[in-house]
C-alpha cells in the first residue's frame, strides 16, 4: 500500500481545517507551480498555541501533513512548535512515499512561517536561522519533482 492508514485518516478526516479570524500569526508556503500551498493560522495566548487552523491546496499527502502538524503543535508553547520537523510529521503519519516527503517539509515551513509572522507582528526578537526561506530550496522548481 502506498499510503499508511494514518495518512488516509488525516486526508479523509483532516483536523483543524479552517481560518482563524484575527489570527496572531499566519504562515503561507508553497508554490502554485508545484500545486501545494499551505496556510496555517495561529491563536496564541501567553506563549501557548491555543488554537491552530489550516487551509491547504494540494494532494492528499499535503492535506494529511497539514492536519498532523496542527495536531502536533496545538496546546504547545511556541518554542516547542519551532522544534517541529518534517521528519517528525512524516513519522507521525507512519511514513510518506519518498516523492511526497516535500509535503511534510511544507507543513514544517508553514508552522515556522506562522510563528515568524507572530514574532514580526509583535516586534519580538528571534533567531533568523530558525526560519529557513522556502523559496530558496528550489524543490518546487526542480524537474525531479514528478
Amino acid at each position: 500500500m502506498l499510503y499508511s492508514e494514518t495518512v488516509m485518516d488525516h486526508f479523509r478526516n483532516p483536523r483543524n481545517v479552517g481560518v482563524i479570524e484575527n489570527a496572531d500569526g499566519v504562515g503561507e508556503v508553497g508554490n502554485a507551480k508545484c500545486g501545494d500551498i499551505m496556510k496555517i493560522y495561529l491563536k496564541i495566548e501567553n506563549g501557548i498555541i491555543v488554537d491552530v487552523k489550516f487551509n491547504t491546496f494540494g494532494c492528499g499527502s499535503a492535506i494529511a501533513s497539514s492536519s498532523m502538524a496542527t495536531e502536533m503543535i496545538k496546546g504547545k508553547p511556541i518554542s516547542e512548535a519551532l522544534t517541529l520537523t518534517n521528519k517528525a510529521v512524516a513519522e507521525a503519519l507512519n511514513g510518506l512515499p519518498a516523492h511526497k516527503l516535500h509535503c511534510s517539509v511544507l507543513a514544517e515551513e508553514a508552522v515556522k512561517a506562522a510563528v515568524k509572522d507572530y514574532y514580526d507582528r509583535n516586534n519580538l526578537p528571534y533567531d533568523r536561522a530558525l526560519f529557513p526561506d522556502c523559496s530558496s530550496c528550489g524543490y518546487c522548481r526542480s524537474e525531479e519533482r514528478d
